[in-house]
Formats: structure tokens, C-alpha cells, sequence
């Protein structure tokens, strides 16, 4: 799962995933699970309402560190 987010082409961070997902370019999701929730509930309804898979069993180090960023990501995107 997180080994194919740290080999795709990807964005990391609230506004560019959500302007991914709000643009049709995000394949695939990924929510930490220890994210603020005002912050994922947002994106994981435009998920829903797009269709768009989502991963929400990662902390936020662990996408940080799959996304290869020195902090942690609340949210990471997987590109089309």
C-alpha cells in the first residue's frame, strides 16, 4: 500500500490533493488515520462523491515518509 504511494507520482498536503481530487487527476487516496478530523472528513466525502478510492490505516509519519517530505502528511494523493 504505502510502497505504491512512494513509487507513483503523487502530491502531498491538504491543497494540492484537494485540488487534485477537485480537478479528476487523484487515482487513489491516502487519509491518516491520526489526522485532525475537520481536516479529513472534507476530503474523504469529495472522495466518496467522486468515486475515488480511499486508504485511511496510515499515520501521518508514514505517508510523510512515503511521500519522501520531512514531516508528516495528513493526506497524500496517488496522480492518474
Amino acid at each position: 500500500m504505502l510502497s505504491e504511494l512512494a513509487s507513483a507520482r503523487r502530491v502531498a498536503g491538504i491543497k494540492q490533493s484537494r485540488k487534485a481530487i477537485r480537478e479528476g487527476r487523484a487515482k487513489r487516496v491516502f487519509l491518516a488515520c491520526d489526522a485532525d478530523e475537520a481536516i479529513i472528513k472534507p476530503l474523504a466525502a469529495a472522495c466518496a462523491d467522486a468515486g475515488i478510492p480511499v486508504e485511511a490505516r496510515c499515520t501521518m509519519a508514514q505517508i510523510g515518509t512515503a511521500c519522501h517530505v520531512a514531516v508528516g502528511a495528513s493526506v497524500a494523493v496517488i496522480l492518474r
